[in-house]
């Protein structure tokens, strides 16, 4: 990180930050969309008008703002003179529906709520006064707007929680995660720090910025001074036309954004999809080290992954210059500020990054353990040169008849079979063994012209699975003969396979819903040896 990005970091809050950037670098651009631009002094001064909009329409300090916003630039204004305010906001995905804004409006007793109106043929104004939403704002390409001179001062301390976050969904039950404006700045300046980017750089936030990689994105590009082009819809190949219009050098967001750019390399191979680009970047979900190769040797950029959840957004990060085994099978290196312990094999944390729990007192005395670490449910190892390996997560440990079996071990091997799209491995119950090992996989796309089965022979045939190219190497036999060949313990192979169409994934960061299998195949008899 160097001096100028340091100095920023030690900001007291975002606003602080900001106002320090647009001091600096005024007419630099920070976000980009379609035809627009806002440089660093415009983020600042226009932020300040809607806030003082939003203090007309009765905004203070310390209210609890709710908003439901695509990747727009309006939403970053929004946002920020949401923190110039010191007001309390909580973010919520635009994909949410009525159980789960009803849920966020509630527990965080929202006396706001900003919607885009009618967005993506949904109406969110309907949806907010069927819920009975209180002071609905529309706020898609208009937002609030007034005289900063209204204003009170700025918030003195970014240590008071003023942001409330909802888990992601890959349980069922969300929470509401406590965090504060020092906290988001730490985690930004993590995610920076690895990926050392300068003011030549031009990232991309293609993901929902009212996830939690909206702030950590956000504090990278004021701490080091380039612009990001935000993407409203991502879908591929149309949105490459952006990232090459825009001249994008670092693109990213999980693993499943890995997989979308590697398929669109594939129609072209030898031709760069993004002439631009030197790195993808991104975490949230497991990445398999095969991933990590083929990106590399088809694409012919770096990858680095990370790690991070909504109660730390960034804990560990790839940088450019670690060796390939490390980027490769490993989730990168914490920064100093983060301490990590490993306790019974769960990853454990203390630093500035930690949220300050839950919403719910009960939940908070529940994830801390009595010397303030954070249990993270995530199963993992430190190397000798402080590099994390995660190896599972507490629930997916199988007990196979008393014996421990790691989900993501067998996941990372299935995901070399090259008829394998994607892969979950899931236990079920099972009455003798306790648990059984099931693997539930998307066969991989075949080239054009290449034949497939009219079925999956040996996978259940309710998995949805006929006519998936690819699938005639898809039987339970073939795929633990595989996996015997790749040296995997026999106590360990699966003695279930469902093929389906596709994984049941979130709408943020795609992962995979591993509690929506469990409840599909629970009780369902599948192909079982």
């Amino acid at each position: 990180m160097n001096d100028t990005a340091r100095a920023l970091g030690a900001s007291r809050t975002l606003w602080d930050l900001v106002s320090r950037r647009a001091d600096l670098t005024p007419d630099r651009p920070v976000l980009l969309q379609d035809d627009r631009a806002l440089s660093f002094g415009e983020l600042r001064n226009r932020a300040e008008r809607v806030a003082a909009g939003l203090h007309d329409l009765g905004v203070r300090p310390g209210t609890v703002v709710a908003w439901q916003l695509p990747t727009r630039i309006e939403t970053a204004l929004l946002s920020f003179a949401l923190a110039r305010l010191g007001a309390v906001q909580t973010p919520v995905i635009p994909f949410y529906r009525d159980r789960e804004v009803a849920f966020a409006l509630r527990e965080s007793k929202a006396e706001y709520f900003a919607v885009p109106g009618e967005w993506r043929g949904y109406d969110h104004t309907e949806m907010a006064r069927r819920l009975g939403a209180k002071g609905i704002i529309e706020a898609y390409d208009r937002l609030p707007d007034g005289a900063p001179s209204v204003l009170p001062p700025p918030p003195a301390e970014g240590t008071s929680v003023r942001w409330i976050y909802w888990t992601s969904g890959t349980t069922s039950s969300p929470k509401g995660v406590l965090h504060t404006d020092r906290s988001l700045i730490a985690g930004g300046s993590c995610l920076a720090h690895a990926l050392r980017p300068s003011a030549s750089d031009i990232g991309s936030i293609a993901f929902p910025y009212a996830h939690i990689g909206g702030p950590d994105y956000m504090v990278m590009l004021l701490l080091y001074g380039f612009p990001a082009v935000m993407f409203e819809q991502f879908a591929l190949p149309d949105a490459l036309e952006g990232y090459r219009r825009h001249g994008v050098t670092m693109a990213g967001g999980s693993t499943a954004f890995y997989s979308m750019f590697l398929a669109e390399q594939r129609k072209q191979p030898g031709v760069p999809v993004i002439p631009s680009l030197r790195l993808l970047a991104g975490g949230g979900a497991p990445k398999p080290p095969e991933v990590y190769h083929a990106v590399v040797r088809e694409m012919g950029v770096q990858l680095t992954h990370g790690y991070g959840m909504t109660e730390v957004p960034m804990i560990t990060m790839g940088a450019p210059d670690d060796s390939v085994d490390n980027l490769a099978t490993t989730e990168g290196r914490p920064p100093e500020e983060m301490e990590i312990r490993i306790v019974d094999g769960e990853v454990r944390l203390k630093g500035e990054a930690v949220c300050r729990g839950y919403l719910d007192p009960s939940q908070t005395a529940e994830a801390f353990d009595e010397e303030g670490f954070l249990r993270t449910g995530d199963l993992g190892r430190l190397t000798d040169t402080g590099h994390l390996v995660l190896t599972g997560r507490l629930k997916d440990v199988i007990i196979r008849k008393g014996e421990n079996i790691s989900a993501k071990e067998i996941e990372d091997l299935l995901h070399r079979h090259p008829g394998v799209g994607d892969v979950a491995v899931i236990g079920l119950p099972d009455a003798e063994r306790g648990e059984l090992v099931c693997a539930v996989v998307e066969a991989a796309e075949q080239p054009s012209g290449a034949s497939g089965a009219s079925g999956a022979s040996g996978a259940s045939g309710a998995s949805g699975a006929s006519g998936a190219s690819g699938a005639q190497e898809l039987t339970l036999d073939a795929v633990t003969s595989y996996l015997r060949a790749e040296g995997l313990s026999t106590h360990k192979l699966p003695e279930r396979l469902e093929v389906v169409d596709a994984l049941p994934r979130g709408e943020t960061l795609r992962k995979v819903l591993k509690y929506k299998l469990r409840e599909r195949f629970s009780g369902h008899s599948g192909t079982v040896k």
